[in-house]
């Protein structure tokens, strides 16, 4: 079930983890088994109630403000002047696929709103997806444990996070402004269509596709790619690898591709 509804496989090395997760929706509906909680999973009521608790409880969400920073100068000294060329003055779309708690569809919109600053005529949306609810409502709150927010330096600390009252508080929260810059959306990649009202400038899909055997990852990048504008840029994680497969996409750095124009 979890391969069809997510496109992830679990061995069976995974059972002791799988039934680790398992235990806290057994804990919410007060039940006492792992079968009994299948029982109910397969039902009638519980495929129309259970299945995205269940897929929440299974996947993996592991992200931080900053990851691979190295993709972010990329983006403002590569992609962005590039992409600048291609639009026709329209705003840019950055669409951060697998967004888990937010951290790095924000990271985005602190390093696009810094382009503005010497850029005033740049215009951009960002687009944030996730398979999980649970975390989408998380990263739709936009507050962080201070430790969290180590990544960000301290310029950027200032301009757009919040502490609470106490100045030692333990928790920050994203500024209401750039909490509006970004649209979080649940999105399936195993979905056929990913209902993109326009072509995505930019994508991000970094240590997402790790989770995915080599042919659903094959058939999700290849969607991903064209979701891609004409020379739009797709952002994977360094453990990820395009080699061998056959994709519209031409690497320009390590773990960076832009889409060929006119490939199909």
């Amino acid at each position: 079930m979890v391969y069809a509804e997510a496109g992830i496989r679990l061995g069976p090395e995974k059972k002791t983890m799988l039934e680790g997760r398992l235990r806290r929706r057994l804990h919410a509906l007060h039940m006492e088994s792992c079968s009994g909680y299948c029982t109910y999973l397969f039902s009638r009521e519980g495929r129309r109630h259970e299945t995205i608790p269940f897929i929440d409880a299974v996947t993996t969400n592991k992200t931080d403000f900053f990851r691979e920073p190295r993709h972010f100068d990329q983006l403002t000294r590569l992609a962005l002047p590039a992409m600048e060329s291609h639009t026709a003055g329209r705003p840019l779309l950055v669409w951060s696929a697998g967004c888990s708690t937010g951290e790095e569809p924000y990271t985005l919109a602190m390093v696009l709103s810094e382009y503005v600053r010497t850029h005033p005529a740049f215009r951009f949306s960002i687009l944030a997806t996730d398979i999980s609810t649970a975390v989408l409502a998380r990263a739709e709150t936009g507050v962080y444990s201070a430790s969290a927010a180590d990544p960000i330096s301290p310029e950027l600390r200032t301009r757009y996070l919040l502490r609470g009252r106490n100045a030692q508080s333990a928790h920050v929260r994203i500024v209401p402004e750039l909490r509006r810059l970004v649209e979080f959306r649940r999105l399936n990649l195993m979905d056929p269509d990913y209902g993109l009202s326009q072509p995505a400038d930019a994508i991000f899909c970094r240590n997402v596709i790790i989770y995915f055997d080599r042919p659903t990852q094959e058939k999700i990048l290849r969607k991903l790619a064209f979701c891609l504008a004409p020379w739009g840029y797709l952002f994977v994680g360094h453990a990820e690898s395009l080699h061998t497969m056959q994709l519209p996409l031409a690497p320009v750095a390590p773990a960076l591709y832009r889409r060929v124009h006119g490939a199909s």
